[in-house]
Order: structure tokens, then C-alpha cells, then sequence
């Protein structure tokens, strides 16, 4: 895909699935620890070119990017300028919580994910949806954030608890490190529910792990109610919530990246074993382990079915970020340390 630059200094230009590609100030430092460079962003990401393109291909993503390396500014870029673009460039209309609209990208081939870079993106954050349907996920994902006093290998456990609920729905699910200390598990569903509904689905799952392993796993939204334990951050499937895809690099100092593991691995692993350097041969000796992703798209009834038996027993909707527009159903977001008392209770 692609070809040989004529310069490692000046701006150059690289040929990636038939577009040309501008790469310029090739020898900046982004990642100041390792010394890696803008080019060795640049060529990280034509390496796994499979790897992430299966996780963004028609994709709107956001782009976190650092124009001056990880230390210097960042910030998080929704909106493809509407000029001084590539004419080849897809881009995508989604709509903000606030009913706002913005055209993002929507890479289509390895291309756009080489342009990014050149932009300085270091992190990629696609939408769990594709282009064809911006309003209904395909993509169903939990996120398991272990809370201080708990680990990388607490959510190695919270995640194997999520598997074998998974097994039993007959369901599949790819696990990936996050790139720091959480788990992340993506589950290809039919793109049939809106995100409130996918959320509730998320929710429902949540809350049977929390139910069969109340001392490891929380669904609490305060985080003083969260205790030494691994929070299920059910609102990454809200509008506008978005996760580090496969194979995207993080912003940290050690380059770590965020990595599809088989089940088995995860036991196995820790983060910092994936980072910019060892990734890339990784993939072209053991493949992908999210290769069969889109194979066997779930359907998330079952999910759904646990989600009502739930409001029926009390257990109705949970609060949702603070840029969404208070939704139908939705207890108080009120801190609870910050509520005032009912009168009369």
C-alpha cells in the first residue's frame, strides 16, 4: 500500500492506497520518552493498515490530536474542515447530543488514516456505527475501568465474568487492552436499536456481572459510590461517547497501544507489552485477533429482554453524561453526597 518517501527530513510525499499523502516535519518528536517521531507515528499506523482499518472503516471518527508531540497541546478535532483537504477525503454527518451536526471523518481506505496522522493524530475515536446508518450501533462495547486501588489484572477478572455471560446469551466478544489499565470488550450486533436502546442493553449486562460479582464489579455513576473496584462505564455507548479504537496508539509516554487479544492472552498479557514498536510485528506473525468480528452479528434481544425484567423490579435507567439533555426516565443527576432530602421523607 504504500511507497518510499524521497526525504526523511522535508516534507514529503508517500503513496497510500492510490492517494498521494503529504508528510511534513517528518523528524518531530511526539512521544519525547521513547523519542519516537512524527514519521514513526506515521508508519506505525501503514503497518497494522488491516488491523485498523477493520476498526474504522466507515467509521465518523474523532481525532485526538497533538500537533506538537503527547506533551504539548491537544485537542479533540469532530469537524473536517470544509477546505485544504484531499478531494479523495470521506467524511460522515453525525449529530451531537444538542441536536448539532458536524461532518467527520469517515476513512474509507488506509488513506485517511495516513492523512490523520500527517494532521498529528495520535488517538483514534471512532462512532460504534458506520456511515450508512449513523443513528443505530453495530458495535456494542464495554468498558471496564478499574477505579484506584484496583488493576489491570481486576479487569482481566471483571472481563472473564463478562465472557461467560456472554457464552451463555451465545454471543461473541473481542477483547482488547485499552492501552492503559482497563479491558474493553466489542461485541458486532445488528445495527437494528437506537443508542438508547444499546445503552440499555449495556446497562442490563452490567448490572448481572455487579449481580454475580458484587465485591469486584461496580455500575455506580458517582464515583464515591464506587469503592476499590472496576466500574462497567455503561454511558461509552451514549451518543457522542467514544473509546480508542483496535490498534490505535495512546497518548502516554510509553506509546502503548490499544491491543485485540485472544481470550486465552488475556490472562496472560499486560499493557505495556503492546506499544508502537512491538505491535506491528505482532500482527504480521500472529494476525488479528478481531479478524472474525464482523462475521456473526449479535442480535441483543436477550439484553434487552434483561433490561425490562429490571425496570419491573425497580432497577430503571441510570444517569447519563452531563452533555446530554436530561432523558425520559432518567433518575436525578445528583451527586449523592451533594442530594438534599425529600421533605416529608
Amino acid at each position: 500500500m504504500t511507497g518510499q518517501s524521497r526525504s526523511s527530513r522535508a516534507a514529503t510525499t508517500v503513496e497510500v492506497a492510490g492517494h498521494q499523502v503529504r508528510l511534513s516535519s517528518p523528524d518531530r518528536v511526539c512521544f519525547p520518552v521513547p523519542g519516537y517521531t512524527k514519521r514513526d507515528v506515521f508508519d506505525y499506523y501503514l503497518a497494522v493498515g488491516d488491523g485498523i482499518l477493520r476498526a474504522l472503516r466507515d467509521r465518523p471518527t474523532t481525532l485526538q490530536r497533538f500537533p506538537d508531540g503527547v506533551d504539548g497541546e491537544m485537542f479533540f478535532q469532530k469537524r473536517v474542515p470544509a477546505r485544504g483537504v484531499p478531494p479523495w477525503l470521506r467524511t460522515a454527518e453525525i449529530k451531537f447530543p444538542s441536536g448539532r451536526t458536524a461532518d467527520e471523518l469517515c476513512p474509507a481506505d488506509l488513506a485517511h488514516v495516513a492523512w490523520a496522522a500527517q494532521m498529528g493524530t495520535v488517538v483514534f475515536h471512532p462512532w460504534p456505527v458506520r456511515a450508512a446508518d449513523v443513528d443505530r450501533p453495530d458495535e456494542l462495547r464495554i468498558d471496564l475501568d478499574p477505579q484506584p486501588g484496583t488493576d489491570f489484572a481486576d479487569a482481566v477478572a471483571a472481563a472473564g465474568e463478562v465472557r461467560a455471560i456472554l457464552d451463555e446469551l451465545g454471543a461473541i466478544g473481542y477483547p482488547k487492552t485499552s492501552g492503559g489499565r482497563g479491558v474493553h470488550i466489542y461485541l458486532r450486533i445488528q445495527p437494528r436499536w437506537l443508542f438508547t436502546e444499546v445503552r440499555r442493553a449495556v446497562i442490563a449486562i452490567a448490572r448481572e456481572v455487579q449481580r454475580r460479582r458484587p465485591d469486584l464489579v461496580t455500575t455506580s455513576w458517582w464515583k464515591e459510590e464506587r469503592g476499590r473496584k472496576v466500574f462497567i462505564d455503561y454511558n461509552q455507548m451514549a451518543r457522542d461517547r467514544t473509546i480508542a479504537c483496535a490498534y490505535s496508539l495512546r497518548a502516554n509516554a510509553r506509546a502503548t497501544v490499544s491491543t485485540p487479544v485472544t481470550w486465552d492472552e488475556l490472562t496472560r498479557v499486560e499493557p505495556d507489552d503492546f506499544d508502537l514498536r512491538t505491535v506491528p510485528p505482532r500482527l504480521a506473525a500472529v494476525g488479528d485477533p478481531h479478524a472474525g468480528i464482523d462475521d456473526t452479528p449479535w442480535d441483543i434481544t436477550p439484553l434487552l429482554e434483561w433490561a425490562d425484567r429490571d425496570d419491573r423490579d425497580g432497577a430503571g435507567d441510570m444517569p447519563y453524561p452531563p452533555d446530554h439533555p436530561k432523558m425520559p426516565g432518567e433518575p436525578m443527576r445528583v451527586q449523592p453526597s451533594r442530594a438534599r432530602p425529600v421533605p416529608g421523607d
